[in-house]
């Protein structure tokens, strides 16, 4: 009786070891014939560039697949901070990406400040409001800039303003927007009779014209900072897309696209 009850715990034991092997090859040959994947909450403003250097990314890397989370850069690091599954964030803003650093959801050492950029003044192409100066934006009756607290280029527009002394004047005929490019379909559409936006964004554009760039000196440094988060599932990956972002490669793209280098 000992004898039959030990062979039939012999036989369930080699069909679970069975079971198990059999399991683990087909997790390993899923694995094997899938790909990472990546998210990238980036500010708007980059989506070109980006989309540009996923191309490029992909080619050389084909075992990686990069999603993008396009959006403010304010409301991207809330929801970073609020737990959103995301590997890596490019900011428009430094504040907002320390604040990631300060909760500690990114290392200092596993960021940089990649590019720079510009606040730029825009009219319509067909404007008739004899705009030629940031100082002319008094004779505009709508004027749309991002949201201050979570768009960074309101940000810079509503700073550039104030040291202008012309916020208070014309806060009645300020039109937020979501982020920098509903303040560039403000301005094509008509809908406004000018916007403060960034250079990369006005010079992809054939229906606004630029009139005039915002001096340094009005607002904070236009500088977006690029990091990992922590904790990552797939950070080897997440590092060799991070590495990329920094190549003379990449740094052409973003070149091309009107950003600026920083180093």
């Amino acid at each position: 009786m000992k004898k039959t009850y030990l062979m039939i715990f012999l036989l369930m034991m080699l069909v679970m070891v069975g079971a198990g092997c059999s399991s683990d090859e087909t997790e390993m040959k899923a694995q094997a014939g899938g790909k990472v994947e990546l998210t990238v909450s980036a500010a708007v403003s980059l989506q070109d560039a980006l989309n540009d250097i996923k191309k490029s990314f992909e080619k050389e890397n084909a075992n990686v697949e990069v999603h993008y989370n396009f959006g403010a850069s304010g409301a991207l690091q809330q929801q970073i901070s609020q737990g959103a599954p995301v590997d890596l964030f490019f900011s428009a803003a430094e504040d907002k990406f320390d604040k990631l650093v300060e909760e500690d959801l990114i290392e200092e050492k596993n960021g940089i400040d990649l590019v720079g950029n510009d606040l730029v003044l825009v009219v319509p192409k067909d404007s008739k409001k004899e705009i030629g100066s940031l100082e002319d934006l008094t004779k505009a009756a709508k004027i749309s800039i991002g949201t201050p607290e979570s768009v960074p280029a309101g940000q810079y527009a509503k700073q550039t303003l104030e040291n202008m002394n012309l916020f208070k004047k014309m806060e009645d005929r300020l039109v937020y927007a979501k982020d920098v490019r509903q303040v560039l379909t403000y301005v094509e559409t008509g809908n406004v009779d000018a916007g403060l936006v960034y250079k990369t964004d006005a010079l992809n554009s054939s229906k606004v014209e630029i009139i005039a760039s915002a001096q340094a000196d009005l607002h904070d440094p236009i500088i977006y900072p690029v990091g990992m988060i922590n904790n990552l599932d797939h950070a080897k990956e997440a590092k060799l897309f991070y590495d990329y972002l920094q190549t003379e490669a990449s740094m052409k793209i973003f070149e091309k696209y009107g950003f600026k280098k920083l180093k």
